[in-house]
């Protein structure tokens, strides 16, 4: 073979890393320490967005360039949901711990899949999985993972129940799969997250699968249902899932009593904790998470109410075992490990970001109580929010706010009922163009509603006090226009 000669210059420039790194510096602490009274949407945000254009360069930039135009059109069109005036879905910011620590984990650039590869976040996972079960109060000797979000926690988990399942029918799906096996019976109460349903279809299970189980139009879970339906499988192994806090109203599925129908009747309990396993870290709302500690797998988002950057979640598993059963993998090329059990046999991924570093610094920096005292900080904003529309003339809330998010909607007096879904879907694009302070639309019991969700370290009374006087005034414009006034 004929060795080649290889020019001295790098493909890449060279760039000073360092200048480039203190440039972003700059413009981070700028905009951080601005971002308290900036809007949560700038009105030319997708005017912004739509500069970036045209076919890929043959000749590059340069770094410095790049960088500008990110640094300006690029924070111009993104939405400033690390502030605390974005209540729209369930995010929570970064802690400015877990922000550092999550800097300090890009320039490591570790895959945190293996412990040749990177002893930090190998032991770090180990170490904050072990916090986390610690903060949530849930049984020692529990299996976990971290993931990249409750998708692909709920994916983790209920491939543990698919592969207790199997076993239930002498089958090992991970090394045979699901051919000649009957459908997997999936049961739930009224509401079950999309994400639960994306798992099931990722993992062959089917999202049709699921049974739900309701006693009204809010999703109230029909226990009886639940009950008749397992006993109607006479002893066949299937998976219940449970909601602690649906995404509309923050309510709870009754925990404590579908994990006995579940284990009354052989069936594994699933509980899709994505925001509402931290109630738990609450003495004055952990009552609502009773029955969670009883539950065959749990999951939650670490970029909710954990605050740490995009993407991190967490998937914990009453049975181990099941995660290497499940994920288990070797090649010649991979060393063994410490000897225990590592990332990438007890999850779905091998490319794995080290994101228990910014877990470990948020955990560490401020503990059980400054969790706790969050937790309980929002939840008390909620009621306030909730409290000023349920005194005010125009707006009507749904549901008294059971954590942290808030059902309402816009109800003028007036206008005739058929007319208020159209004026509230109206209002909802109203105000997430306006961007002064931001949270959408909803279908709950039917109707059009809103549900702002109060998850962000950042958020204070200044920031729900806003939602309905700029609802309001928005409001207000559409009325007319609707010739509804």
């Amino acid at each position: 073979m004929v060795s080649l000669p290889i020019e001295d210059d790098l493909p890449i420039e060279n760039a000073d890393v360092g200048a480039l790194l203190a440039e972003v510096t700059r413009a981070a602490t700028s905009y951080l320490e601005a971002l308290d009274g900036l809007p949560a949407r700038d009105r030319g945000a997708e005017v912004a967005a739509a500069r970036f254009t045209g076919a890929l360069p043959e000749q590059g930039l340069g770094a410095v360039e790049a960088l500008e135009r990110l640094l300006g059109d690029g924070a111009e069109a993104a939405t400033r949901s690390a502030g605390p005036r974005f209540l729209h879905f369930v995010t929570g910011g970064s802690t400015p711990a877990a922000l550092a620590a999550d800097w300090f984990t890009s320039v490591l650039d570790n895959n945190a899949f293996h412990p040749a590869r990177s002893p930090l976040g190998t032991h770090l996972e180990t170490l904050t999985l072990g916090w986390l079960r610690e903060l949530f109060d849930l049984p020692p000797g529990w299996g976990g993972a971290i993931t990249s979000g409750a998708t692909m926690a709920n994916v983790t988990a209920l491939a543990a129940a698919r592969q207790w399942w199997g076993e239930r029918h002498g089958v090992d799906i991970a090394a045979s799969g699901l051919s000649g096996l009957p459908p997997l019976p999936v049961l739930s109460g009224g509401f079950v997250h999309a994400s639960v349903g994306k798992a099931l279809a990722t993992l062959g299970v089917g999202s049709a699968s699921i049974r739900v189980h309701s006693r009204d139009g809010t999703g109230r879970v029909d226990l009886a249902g639940v009950e008749r339906a397992l006993r109607e499988l006479d002893g066949a192994p299937a998976v219940v899932v449970a909601t602690a806090a649906e995404v509309n109203t923050g309510r709870f599925d009754p925990i404590a009593e579908l994990a006995r129908l579940a284990h009354d009747h052989g069936a594994w309990l699933h509980v899709d904790g994505a925001f509402g396993l931290f109630a738990r870290v609450s003495p004055a709302n952990r009552r609502l998470t009773e029955g969670i500690e009883l539950a065959d797998s749990v999951i939650s988002d670490g970029h909710k109410w954990l605050n740490v950057p995009y993407d991190c979640g967490f998937a914990f598993v009453a049975d181990p075992r099941l995660l290497p059963a499940t994920f288990g993998m070797g090649a010649p090329y991979l060393s063994p490990g410490s000897g225990r059990t590592e990332p990438m046999v007890t999850s779905p991924e091998m490319s794995r970001r080290a994101r228990a570093i910014a877990i470990w610094a948020t955990l560490a920096a401020y503990g059980r109580d400054g969790y706790r005292a969050l937790v309980e900080r929002h939840v008390n904003l909620a009621r306030r929010l909730a409290d000023q529309i349920a005194a005010a003339a125009d707006f009507q809330l749904l549901e008294p706010p059971v954590l942290n998010v808030v059902c309402f909607r816009y109800a003028p007096p007036g206008v005739p009922e058929h007319r208020l879904d159209e004026l509230n879907r109206q209002l909802g694009d109203a105000v997430l163009a306006d961007g002064r302070i931001y949270f959408g639309t909803t279908i709950y019991d039917g109707k059009v509603a809103f549900r702002p969700t109060i998850a962000n370290w950042r958020t204070a009374e200044r920031d729900v006090d806003l939602v309905l006087p700029v609802a309001g005034e928005l409001a207000a414009g559409l009325l007319g226009r609707l010739g509804a006034g």
